[in-house]
């Protein structure tokens, strides 16, 4: 085996493995930065012995018996436990005993728990949002620093610096390696969905760059996401945000054409959709319906699936689409999902519907800077005949995105030049 093909397996196994192995350090730790940096401790000494030693036979309980030989180790050199060590003698070693063997135990018991404690910590409503972001495809993601940078377009030591203010802000505020109390639970998983929706949607529209989409980030989050229903089977939201992301990966390959230009939903070939995630994203959708509780998640799936059972644009329920915008908008009302509906009221009920709605959310401030606004306006105002005045919005539209990808798509409506959608 050549020195190459270890360091693509350690790669390989890392991300795997390493949400796993710094869940169980944090849990008895009780500090996420001191977790990482034993597993990655660990994850070091991979790198200089696997290329020489050979790839282990069970490569992740290698690294997970490596890290607990770190902590434990640790543990026996902390300058405080000796501190108390020469003040209670033989009692502090028994304590130190059994934090050994209370280790073991968790590093050797079945993962999911801890993953999930892991989950709940690295999105904790006292971090930023772009703290949580980036600390969550840390510790779960095992992506690097650069990664997380490339991923974001952001320079690489913003990135470190935000998971550094992350993990000094959970130690100075003491935040425990632990599931909220039930009391807190509806608030604290809410903030976990939404940092592993916002990885998707990065993923899935990009906001700034060159490219129109970044695919690495919408696998991550789902990967996230299943396991967060995995382990929250009762969870109605997390069936429904994992559904919700599970239809909308289907279209993925079709939503840019061959130089990587931008395809709209309604000119996408949708016998190119990819109907494994459309069932696996039915599937769960039918589990909210089980279990009975729409929220929002639940309600953006539903929403999705009227374009997943169509087998053409011309066939989408618009009519359904707009109802449960309705009810999405009185559950969790805000000015995108109200441009939403506009867009499903248009096509059900003609553009000028749709106008009306959208002509009343000019003045929100929530979408001054919003480049989609103008570009829907444009696009209702172009159905109407009002080519002067929707050449003016997607002109407004272009100016206002950061994507190159939809700069160019804005400006080729405005010119009236021929354009996929």
């Amino acid at each position: 085996m050549t020195i190459s093909d270890p360091r693509r397996a350690i790669e390989a196994v890392w991300r795997i493995e390493s949400a796993r192995i710094i869940a169980g350090l944090a849990r008895m730790m009780h500090d996420v930065g001191l977790a990482e940096e034993l597993a990655q401790d660990a994850l070091v000494i991979a790198l200089e012995q696997w290329p020489t030693s050979g790839v282990p036979d069970n490569p992740g309980a290698w690294l997970m018996l490596t890290a607990k030989h770190r902590a434990i180790d640790l543990l026996r050199r902390r300058t405080r436990y000796e501190q108390k060590l020469e003040v209670v003698g033989r009692d502090m070693e028994i304590r130190q005993e059994s934090a050994e063997a209370e280790l073991d135990d968790a590093l050797d018991d079945h993962i999911g728990d801890d993953v999930l404690r892991l989950l709940f910590t690295a999105c904790h409503p006292a971090l930023s949002t772009e703290g949580r972001l980036a600390l969550t495809l840390r510790l779960l993601g095992g992506l690097t620093t650069e990664e997380i940078a490339r991923a974001f377009l952001v320079p690489e030591p913003t990135v470190g610096q935000r998971i550094h203010r992350a993990k000094r802000t959970l130690a100075d505020k003491r935040v425990r390696i632990e599931m909220p109390e039930p009391a807190e639970l509806a608030d604290r998983l809410s903030s976990v969905l939404e940092v592993v929706y916002l990885i998707f949607n990065e993923g899935y529209s990009a906001t700034a760059g060159d490219d129109w989409m970044r695919p690495s980030l919408c696998e991550e989050a789902l990967r996230l996401g299943r396991v967060l229903a995995a382990l929250m089977p009762e969870e109605a939201e997390v069936h429904g945000l994992v559904a919700l992301m599970e239809i909308q990966a289907s279209r993925i390959r079709t939503r840019t054409g061959p130089d990587g230009e931008p395809v709209l939903l309604l000119d996408q070939d949708r016998r190119l959709w990819d109907r494994l995630l459309i069932r696996r994203g039915l599937d769960a959708l039918e589990r909210v319906e089980t279990i009975g509780a729409f929220g929002p998640y639940g309600l953006q799936a539903a929403i999705a699936a009227c374009h997943a059972r169509a087998l053409s644009a011309e066939d989408t329920d618009w009519e359904r689409m707009a109802a449960l915008y309705r009810v999405l908008a009185h559950v969790a009302p805000s000015p995108v999902v109200e441009l939403n509906r506009a867009v499903a009221v248009g096509m059900a009920y003609g553009p000028a519907r749709g106008l009306e709605i959208v002509d009343g959310l000019v003045e929100e401030r929530a979408l001054r800077d919003y480049p989609q606004l103008p570009a829907v306006r444009g696009d209702l105002l172009e159905k109407l005949g009002r080519l002067d005045e929707a050449r003016e919005d997607f002109e407004r539209a272009a100016a206002l995105t950061r994507n190159e990808r939809e700069r160019t798509l804005f400006l080729a409506r405005a010119a009236g030049t021929p354009h996929q959608r």
